[in-house]
């Protein structure tokens, strides 16, 4: 058997929503299309298999293996469960998560433009939220970026782990008159964005991916880059 070439294993974080599993799967499948020269494989560190360890043995005799993050921020996941199923197989490599990068906060801006963003509505970023502070502070990153594209101050408020929750952001925005919009900094459908759904937000924008759409060039070009980094 002729032993795989380069090989780029995108790990999400997994979830339980078939829709989110779809849209995870256009963005992976986006990737191989980019890419037919590598050996393109998803994995996954929670919730379903397999997870990167099990992708990682059944690739065993690849020339080089390199797991991209599908994590829009880097923390837990990327420090120690990835850590250490690469440091477990010898030439294995951690690239840097999707986020920050311009790149994200142009699609966030283009969900919100789908959504009917108007000129006075208030823009609250919800992310995740991590135990991490330099993943918090990507985040805080990624808002900053988004309020300069859209000529408006974004705050962020966050679903676990940190101050300020969405829920508590979205009333400390509200203003007489104006609608308050989150803008979901969210990979994909799933428990966090059916959470973020019921923020209080009078809109909420759906995460970069669904499961009925290509997979933006945009994110299909951070995950190549973040391989090559």
């Amino acid at each position: 058997m002729t032993s795989p070439g380069p090989v780029l294993v995108a790990v999400a974080h997994g979830t339980s929503s078939a829709a989110g599993r779809s849209a995870i799967g256009s963005l992976v499948a986006a990737v191989a299309a980019r890419r037919p020269d590598l050996t393109v494989r998803a994995a996954f560190v929670d919730v379903q298999p397999p997870d990167p360890a099990a992708v990682l043995t059944s690739l065993e005799g690849a020339a080089s293996a390199r797991l991209v993050p599908l994590l829009l921020s880097a923390g837990y996941h990327v420090y120690v469960d990835l850590a250490e199923a690469a440091a477990a197989v010898p030439g294995t490599t951690v690239a840097p998560a999707l986020g920050p990068d311009d790149r994200l906060a142009i699609l966030l801006r283009r969900r919100l433009w789908a959504a009917g963003l108007r000129d006075d509505d208030v823009v609250v970023l919800g992310a995740a939220g991590s135990s991490q502070v330099s993943a918090v502070a990507d985040c805080e990153r990624v808002a900053t970026a988004l309020g300069r594209l859209l000529g408006r101050p974004v705050v962020t408020g966050y679903l676990s782990a940190v101050e300020p929750r969405l829920a508590d952001a979205v009333a400390a925005q509200r203003l007489a008159g104006r609608r308050v919009v989150v803008a979901t900094y969210l990979l994909a459908p799933g428990f966090f964005a059916d959470l973020a759904s019921r923020s209080g937000a009078d809109v909420v924008t759906p995460p970069l991916l669904l499961p009925h759409e290509q997979a933006p060039e945009e994110l299909v070009d951070v995950v190549v880059e973040r391989y090559l980094s």
